[in-house]
């Protein structure tokens, strides 16, 4: 399970969570039965640690949620997609390093 500072964000509460939010925010699209999803997990845990207070960090269950998925054309997972002021800054699709989300992270900070 994810770790204290990730946020669970659904169709139902996304855009107060995410589009309305004050500070970036990372998602993670996601899924139980996706390996590379379980993959990221420790990576997305450190990450909500590391920039708690400056972004938002938080993952959508793509088979729970499928609206907002749909809505921003994910169609591999796992997707991380930055958004900042209720739009979105740039995403990376796979399994990535940790820098590599730096680096987007770094785009709206």
């Amino acid at each position: 399970m994810a770790g204290q500072n990730v946020l669970e964000f659904t169709d139902a509460n996304f855009e107060a969570e995410v589009l309305q939010s004050s500070q970036p925010v990372l998602v993670d699209f996601w899924a139980t039965w996706c390996a590379p999803c379980k993959a990221l997990l420790p990576v997305i845990d450190s990450l909500a640690d590391q920039y708690s207070g400056k972004v938002k960090v938080g993952k959508v269950n793509v088979d729970d949620n499928q609206n907002t998925p749909g809505q921003y054309g994910v169609r591999g997972i796992p997707t991380l997609i930055l958004f900042k002021d209720g739009q979105v800054v740039d995403q990376l699709v796979g399994a990535v390093p940790k820098n590599q989300i730096e680096e987007l992270i770094s785009k709206a900070l």
